[in-house]
């Protein structure tokens, strides 16, 4: 083969598109089964902090603030991620459209999780401005401002990743997004509680990501319609 037609297959070669299974499968599950159980914090949860309002007092303050990054509600630990970490395929997975509140200089949820390709509508609906910023590695970050006749704002997150996003007006104001690679993922609530449906029978990585207290993470065997329980447990670092 001459010179100049080799470069110009090997071009060829390089420009085509590269080829391989996707990440994450998703279709029908007719025979999965259940992973249940909770998330426990071990011995007395410090009290929340007091945040420090210093700022458009008139609409934050109306209410009292408590620091959010670690919530332990009668030994449960709050806003825990809980996820498969190693499943391949699966059921569904569908991108969502999904809110972000900010109504009284509080985001809400504080931790909020979804599948990849999903976007996130940023509400604000104060009357002031807000500055919405992420601070992500794998996705684009964000900072964009947010007056208040700008009542939405929104963002689509593409890649998987945890990362924290604020509010650069009122610095006491942050959150957490979690952009799950697969559709199980579930976020603990005031009971700890996590539960995860319509699982392929097999052996998976199960973990639990927390903000502030790091992860933990359990080897798990899922039997075709059975279910099987488990729970965690973290300590103060």
């Amino acid at each position: 083969m001459e010179k100049a037609s080799l470069w110009a297959f090997l071009l060829v070669v390089m420009l085509l598109p590269l080829s391989g299974p996707s990440a994450y499968e998703g279709g029908a599950v007719s025979d999965g089964g259940t992973i249940s159980g909770f998330v426990k914090f071990k011995g007395t949860a410090p009290a929340p902090k007091k945040l420090d309002i210093t700022k458009d007092k008139e609409v934050c303050a109306k209410t009292p603030k408590l620091d959010p990054s670690l919530i332990v509600s009668d030994g449960n630990l709050v806003n825990a991620v809980v996820y498969l970490a190693d499943i391949k395929k699966g059921k569904k997975m569908e991108p969502q459209k999904i809110t972000l509140d900010q109504k009284g200089c509080e985001f809400a949820p504080h931790v909020l999780a979804f599948p990849v390709g999903s976007t996130v509508e940023v509400l604000n609906p104060d009357g002031i401005l807000h500055n919405f910023h992420t601070f992500s590695q794998k996705n684009s970050p964000t900072n964009m401002a947010q007056p208040k006749f700008k009542k939405a704002v929104t963002v689509k997150i593409e890649k998987p990743e945890a990362f924290r996003f604020t509010c650069d007006v009122h610095p006491w104001m942050n959150g957490w997004f979690f952009a799950a690679a697969n559709p199980y993922f579930s976020v603990t609530d005031k009971a700890g509680g996590l539960k995860l449906t319509d699982v392929p029978p097999g052996a998976y990585t199960i973990e639990v990501w927390h903000e502030t207290l790091g992860k933990l993470s359990q080897k798990v065997t899922v039997k075709a319609k059975e279910e099987v329980k488990l729970n965690f447990e973290f300590a103060k670092k």
